[in-house]
């Protein structure tokens, strides 16, 4: 059975209590809250609960977290830092949260309308609170199996936010260890991420569905990491919206640093889902690790499959030349 991760977040405590990176304990999360605001169209600079500040990291510096190895852990105060830096929002009682209009580069989506996550389902009260009120959030879109979906269920008391799923084909989130042993396990990645598209394809639907006709009603979208199918919405979403390949793929690889809080967590996950008896099983840290050349794998099987992420929106998914026009248009900075 895969590795029950419900009690892995916790409510926030002060940076004097933060855990020590090198000796993770189960339950807890560091990470540090943002500044309440009134509108989150105005982005400032969080802090933290006591009267540390920390300076929000470079572009280069997220990049060098980002591009860490999975199996070594990271550094609590750059960790710290990152968390205070965009593309990231604070939200007690999960993880992995950025607004991906908020993305280093030239992301094009709007700020403050599409956020991706973790799991929700630990959510504290100021978690709920901070999606509904400061962040505007109105649904919640989870693109988990019906496993995992069950297991830990969306929470269905935010004040007007709606939950929205539906069953995909994957019962089960697995991974094919076998196809991430060559290279640096771009096969695997290649499959596993076309068969998200092809097996969430409703889920993907709904949410386009959303961006075309609710574009002034901010969302969010999750699976258990906020890594995998969530990187492949997200990714979708964001070249789209116009965004170079260049931050694509930076979003694609932040996750390792929104990750962290649960990082060893999460490892046991994936060998639970992978069949994995440790870290040096071949495949297994091609598995965990992301790398740019496997969201450009990926990319190159969509465009042969598909002629691209549009061709997968219009000749998949069924939407029209005018309805992808309205989805994209929604996305952007412009509309």
């Amino acid at each position: 059975m895969p590795v029950d991760i419900r009690n892995l977040i916790q409510p926030p405590r002060s940076t004097a209590s933060l855990p020590s990176l090198e000796r993770p304990r189960e339950q807890e999360l560091y990470s540090q809250p943002r500044t309440s605001r009134t509108k989150y169209s105005k982005p400032q600079r969080p802090q933290t609960k006591d009267t540390t500040k920390m300076s929000p990291l470079s572009v280069d510096e997220l990049r060098t977290l980002a591009w860490t190895d999975v199996t070594n852990p990271l550094e609590e105060s750059q960790v710290s830092a990152a968390f205070q830096t965009n593309p990231f929002v604070y939200v007690p009682g999960t993880f992995n949260t950025p607004d991906i209009g908020l993305i280093p580069g030239n992301p094009q989506v709007r700020p403050g309308y599409v956020f991706r996550t973790g799991f929700l389902s630990r959510l504290t009260p100021e978690g709920k609170e901070f999606l509904s009120s400061k962040l505007g959030i109105k649904k919640i879109f989870d693109l988990r199996s019906q496993e995992e979906h069950t297991r830990d269920p969306d929470p269905e008391d935010i004040p007007g936010v709606e939950v929205k799923w539906t069953t995909p084909k994957e019962q089960e989130a697995h991974a094919d260890l076998s196809l991430f042993i060559e290279g640096e396990g771009e096969k695997g990645y290649a499959k596993m991420y076309m068969d998200v598209l092809d097996e969430y394809r409703d889920n993907i639907r709904m949410v386009l569905e959303h961006i075309q006709d609710n574009s002034n009603e901010p969302f969010v979208f999750h699976c258990t990491a906020g890594r995998d199918r969530t990187g492949v919405l997200s990714g979708l979403l964001l070249t789209l919206a116009g965004a170079d390949i260049d931050t694509v793929i930076l979003d694609f690889m932040l996750s390792r640093i929104g990750t962290e809080p649960a990082r060893e967590q999460l490892m046991e996950f994936a060998k639970k889902g992978a069949v994995a008896d440790s870290i040096d099983t071949p495949g297994f840290r091609n598995l965990t690790n992301l790398r740019p050349k496997s969201w450009m794998a990926f990319v190159e099987a969509a465009e042969k499959e598909y002629g691209g992420f549009e061709g997968y929106v219009t000749k998949s998914l069924g939407f029209s030349e005018d309805e992808l026009a309205a989805i994209k248009r929604n996305l952007t900075l412009a509309n």
